[in-house]
Parts: C-alpha cells; sequence; structure tokens
C-alpha cells in the first residue's frame, strides 16, 4: 500500500438507514453537521444513509420500494404534460 494517502483521523460515527430508523456506531472520517446520542450517553457525529443492510433487499430477503427522493413523482409529473 502508498504511504500518506490514507486519512489518519477516524472517529466515532453514528450511522443512520433513514428508511428504518436502524442506527449503528462505526469509525469513519465522513463530515456531518449533525449530532445524535448513542446508548452511552455520548453524542457522535450522525451521518444519515438511504439504505444499510439492515432495509437493502439483498440482506433482507424482501422486495421493498425504497423512493426516497420522489423519483417516481419526478418522473410521472415530467411525462404527464406529454399524455
Amino acid at each position: 500500500m502508498k504511504q500518506g494517502i490514507h486519512p489518519d483521523k477516524y472517529r466515532l460515527v453514528i450511522f443512520r438507514d433513514m428508511s428504518n430508523g436502524h442506527e449503528f456506531l462505526s469509525r469513519s472520517t465522513a463530515a456531518s453537521k449533525e449530532t445524535s446520542k448513542w446508548e452511552d450517553g455520548n453524542e457522535y457525529p450522525l451521518i444519515k444513509l438511504e439504505i444499510s443492510n439492515m432495509s437493502h433487499p439483498f440482506y433482507t430477503g424482501k422486495n421493498m420500494l425504497v423512493d426516497t427522493a420522489g423519483r417516481i413523482d419526478k418522473f410521472n409529473k415530467r411525462y404527464a404534460k406529454n399524455k
């Protein structure tokens, strides 16, 4: 591995799956302006995820529609004018 290309300042961060509310604590260098309180009573930076292993169909074995960005509504609005 090349020396000096990997970040040095990893810190504990809470990752929250916005589709089901599942949270987990891990190390990351990702920047965040929000914080959240963890089970140990400490506050950590919060990173919001659209999907994680707790909501992804591959890991859960369930098919579910995840439309967090409203892509279907945008599509319908865009092409409704052409009818």
